[in-house]
């Protein structure tokens, strides 16, 4: 079996109405529509990298090369877990948590995305939740990070909502012009203080060592 080799596509996060699973062929084919179909207006770009300028097709297809790039690259010191977010059956979008050094720094990063049909429905804070919880309860993290563009307020809200504090600014060029990135972190006791999504994770042992932690920690 494939999880005999490659555990992560075991893992899973289930929240009271959601289910993060690393995607497997036919969810990556489901992704890359609802990428398609849009994920934010198109006059604002909201990320860093313009991944969603281009035509539907190539927008869909570089999503699924996305995630394939993600596995081939991965090393417990330098891993990106991207998981597909689920609700009542069906694929709405992206979840990441990502670990550099993880076993010295007890550090992760997150990063997201909704499709446009699924957004303002409260799922950003319970996706985001989840993997908190798989760093925090599971991983034994000590700190995490993210970071949205100023003009994102639905994305500094859901930080603020699961305890985050400002942690400064970062400057990126995006279409030609400076914009500011408001990073924000979270460490242990905050989190724990703001803790308020029940999930439930399943498949993490074998996973540990691909994750840059020891059995148990």
């Amino acid at each position: 079996m494939l999880t005999d080799h490659w555990p992560i596509a075991g893992l899973r996060l289930t929240t009271p109405r959601l289910e993060l699973r690393v995607p497997d062929l036919d969810d990556l084919a489901e992704l890359g529509d609802v990428a398609a179909a849009g994920v934010h207006d198109p006059a604002v770009q909201p990320f860093s990298t313009p991944w969603t300028e281009a035509e539907p097709a190539m927008v869909a297809l570089g999503t699924i090369q996305f995630q394939w790039g993600g596995w081939a690259r991965w090393s417990p010191d330098d891993w990106n877990l991207q998981f597909v977010v689920v609700a009542d059956g069906r694929v709405i979008g992206s979840q990441a948590i990502s670990g550099k050094q993880f076993a010295v720094l007890r550090e992760v990063a997150s990063g997201s995305w909704l499709g446009l049909e699924f957004q303002r429905r409260g799922y950003g804070t319970e996706m985001r939740a989840a993997v908190l919880d798989l760093a925090f309860a599971g991983l034994g993290a000590e700190f995490a990070v993210s970071q949205a563009f100023e003009h994102n307020a639905a994305s500094y809200g859901v930080s603020k909502r699961l305890g985050y504090a400002d942690d400064g600014i970062e400057r990126h060029v995006v279409r030609g012009k400076p914009m500011v990135g408001r990073r924000v972190r979270l460490d242990r006791r905050s989190w724990a203080a703001a803790r308020s999504v029940p999930v439930e994770i399943v498949g993490l042992d074998p996973c540990r060592a691909l994750l840059g932690v020891s059995e148990g920690a």
